[in-house]
């Protein structure tokens, strides 16, 4: 009985060691979870008044227009 105690206590170390390698495994997903957390990082887009896209939208159609006028003239 004497070896049958041994190899409980025995068992119970080597239960404990697997108990603090598995909080530390759980530590480190959780870390890297918390890092990783989407596929996409998420950025803020930024925003443009009224006025900027007008100005923008102006521009292209100005630059379109040179395009057509090029067509025309060939």
């Amino acid at each position: 009985m004497a070896n049958l105690s041994g190899i409980v206590k025995q068992l119970k170390k080597e239960r404990d060691l697997v108990e603090k390698q598995l909080s530390g495994l759980n530590a480190a997903l959780s870390a890297f979870a918390g890092v990783y957390a989407g596929s996409k990082p998420t950025l803020k887009r930024r925003k443009l008044s009224a006025k900027a896209r007008a100005k923008i939208a102006a521009a292209q159609r100005a630059r379109w227009a040179k395009v057509r006028a090029k067509k025309k003239a060939a």
